[in-house]
């Protein structure tokens, strides 16, 4: 017989204490094989008893009901699950109140998040919130038959607060492979349904060349549901330093602040530091604001603690709003440099940009047109106006500030045979404005025409099982008048000869430089996607000028009447590997300057290898040719160790620059990271290191993260 009736009560103990308190428990269902009432007072329901209200379900093989005693005796097994799934109640037997607030389960478990398990002798269910158990042992590691787990808490008493969900524990002792190894008499965690707890993470051990050795504990510290600090505290035989990081969600943006204060050995007299902070908004209008500021105390600070092993620190605060036929960009940037050769006084250190740019299409004569303006200016902190010679052709002090404006029209048609014509017309407006450079004017004003007339001819097939292939021979000749004003390179020192700008007018990064007089570029792009789904492109292209152009530098290319041979070429497949290479060949082809990049992974392993290549360039302050390889893998040797290198080869120098190594074990319970990091580099400001870091983090702990992904076997 099966019967089915309400019960109101019966599983308030599945349920969690806030839940509770927010709303009254509506009627439950109950399903047994064999439900008896005696004396209109004793409810006995037996045989696969289970009963279900709100989502919470209640599992046994026998309750009982004493109206007039208020109590419920429950015979095992017993299992109670929340509504969530992620709290579990196993108990052999239970004698509780009729509210199942208060009472005593024999041989009771508690499954958290089915990932943490709390093993207790008995446990007493107190005011409908709190679960109290004796003689507790504590893991979230898989317990096998005959073997102990990884690690486990025992105590002698443990508190399960499921309004605040925290654990609380009493003469706690940590035991790996039951080999006790660590005692608190108290102990409070957050369970694993808790997801912002504050306390204390997990520590890493640290050992530095330059810092000694020492250990990091990081303090976690949520304010509200949209905010936290954590506060890390690194403590050594040669440094005092307190890093924190500060995180902040709001309704149209985010914001990320990263830091750290230290009194350390290398620098006796002051405090040492940095701070990071970034962020983006969404303003109204469409406007996006972003902003990324940092600052540093002195120019070792960011190797000796290993933060970052950058030698420029750029802050900037950007405002932008891209729509269809329009943008406008604005942007302020402030650079420190940390290098030794560089002098922050004489470099451009603050920087300000505004741009502005739209699109027509006028139906009445066709194409495009589009209106561009452009103004920008730098500031040198120094003062003086010539050249002390620390470094190369560049005034000590000297500002500038430029407005760029320009108006161009463009079309495109179709001609017989499947050719593709394009023409575009252009009229660029400069002004400069140079301050405390005594070899340049202060005023310089310019206006400069141009125009390119451009032919292609692509030839598309498909194959066989759905290949395509296209290949587009493709010719330009462009015209720039006028002569290059007196204004001082300031901007366009570097100059890169790409597939993007094989057909541009003006292969200058900044508009402070022009391209000027007759040029003919041509190239040749093709492309190829096979059924199997590998693709693969290639671009070769070279440019010819009828004068040469001074302001070009050997490494860019562009030296000459005839430019270098441009080939760059790319390569993906669906196995995982994917491979780019971009070089120039000069006129005895030989590479002038390379750069490539290659990489490979699929479910166990990740390889990627980079390789650059530049030769010396006096204009570009480049005595030395540099050369360099990196190699960074990843090989999963089984799902439970995971090894990482790194290293970096400087070809030229024959010498390494850095070297890594990592080894990381996890399971469902546990992670252990180690990781060496040697690094070679020397100079006043930075000095070989080598570091050591070890992280033990014992996970299915709110604070620990999950581990769920890793399947819990006994083999």
């Amino acid at each position: 017989m099966r019967l089915i009736l309400a019960f109101a009560a019966l599983l308030a103990l599945g349920l969690p204490a806030r839940a509770q308190q927010d709303r009254a428990v509506d009627a439950a269902i109950l399903v047994a094989d064999t439900v008896l009432v005696e004396n209109d007072s004793r409810l006995i329901a037996s045989g696969n008893v289970e009963a279900l209200s709100d989502g919470t379900r209640l599992q046994a093989s026998r309750v009982v009901y004493d109206q007039e005693a208020g109590l419920l005796s429950i015979e095992g097994p017993i299992r109670i699950t929340d509504e969530s799934g992620r709290v579990t109640i196993l108990a052999s037997a239970a004698e509780l109140d009729e509210g199942f607030r208060n009472g005593l389960l024999a041989g009771a478990r508690i499954v958290l998040d089915d990932q943490l398990q709390l093993a207790a002798v008995e446990a007493r269910r107190v005011d409908g919130r709190y679960n109290a158990l004796s003689r507790v042992a504590v893991t979230s590691c898989q317990i096998c038959a005959g073997r102990a787990p990884l690690w486990s808490i025992r105590a002698s008493r443990v508190v399960h607060d499921q309004l605040e969900q925290q654990i609380y524990f009493d003469d706690a002792q940590l035991r790996v492979l039951d080999v006790p190894v660590f005692y608190l008499p108290r102990l409070r965690v957050p369970d694993p349904t808790l997801e912002r707890a504050r306390g204390f993470l997990f520590p890493t051990l640290r050992s530095s060349t330059l810092l000694g050795f020492g250990i990091k504990i990081p303090y976690f510290i949520p304010i509200g549901d949209h905010q936290d600090v954590t506060l890390t505290p690194y403590l050594s035989s040669k440094t005092r330093t307190l890093e924190f990081r500060y995180r902040r969600a709001f309704v149209n943006g985010d914001l990320l602040v990263n830091g750290a204060v230290s009194r350390d050995t290398r620098e006796t007299d002051e405090a040492r530091g940095y701070l990071f902070a970034e962020g983006a908004f969404t303003l109204p209008r469409g406007f996006t604001l972003d902003f990324d500021a940092k600052l540093v105390t002195d120019a070792a600070y960011l190797n000796d603690y290993g933060i970052t092993g950058t030698d420029r620190l750029d802050s900037t605060v950007t405002l932008t709003r891209a729509r269809r036929d329009s943008l406008f960009q604005s942007a302020l940037v402030h650079y420190q440099s940390l290098r030794e050769a560089e002098d922050n006084d004489t470099q451009p250190t603050i920087v300000g940009d505004i741009r502005y740019q739209r699109r027509y299409f006028p139906a009445l004569i066709g194409g495009e047109i589009r209106v561009d303006g452009i103004a920008h200016g730098h500031y040198r902190y120094s003062s003086t106006d010539i050249d002390t010679g620390d470094s190369d052709d560049v005034v000590d002090g000297r500002d500038l500030a430029r407005l760029n404006a320009a108006i161009s029209w463009r079309d495109r048609w179709t001609l017989p045979l499947g050719l593709r014509a394009g023409v575009s017309t252009h009229l660029w407006l400069d002004h400069f404005e140079i301050r405390q450079d005594a070899t340049s004017p202060e005023r310089v004003s310019a206006a400069t025409p141009g125009v390119a007339v451009d032919l292609r001819w692509p030839f598309a097939r498909g194959g066989a099982g759905g290949s395509r292939t296209l290949v587009e021979p493709v010719v330009q000749l462009g015209w720039v008048g006028g002569t290059r004003p007196e204004n001082p390179n300031d901007e366009s020192t570097r100059v890169e000869f790409d597939e993007a700008n094989l057909l541009s007018l003006s292969r200058f990064p900044a508009a402070d430089r022009r391209e000027h007089g007759a040029t003919l570029a041509a190239g040749l792009r093709m492309m190829h996607r096979a059924p199997a789904g590998w693709t693969a492109a290639l671009t070769i292209g070279q440019v010819w000028r009828d004068e040469a152009d001074e302001a070009f530098t050997r490494s860019s290319g562009l030296q000459g009447e005839t430019s270098d041979t441009l080939i760059a070429g790319r390569f993906a497949s669906t196995n995982g590997l994917s491979i780019s290479a971009r070089g120039l060949l000069d006129d005895t082809a030989r590479i002038s300057k390379a750069e490539a990049r290659a990489a490979w992974s699929n479910d166990r392993i990740e390889l990627g290898a980079s390789y650059v290549l530049l030769v010396t360039d006096t204009d570009e302050e480049r005595d030395e040719a540099q050369s360099e390889w990196t190699l960074d893998a990843a090989y999963q040797v089984t799902p439970n160790w995971l090894g990482s290198t790194e290293w970096r080869y400087d070809l030229a120098g024959q010498r390494l620059d850095r070297v890594g190594l990592g080894l990381q074990y996890r399971t469902r319970c546990v992670e252990v990271g180690l990781s060496a990091t040697r690094r070679y580099a020397s100079s006043a400001n930075v000095e070989p290191s080598t570091d050591f870091d070890l992280s033990v983090a014992l996970l299915g702990f709110s604070t620990g993260g999950p581990a769920k992904e890793i399947r819990p076997s006994c083999s």
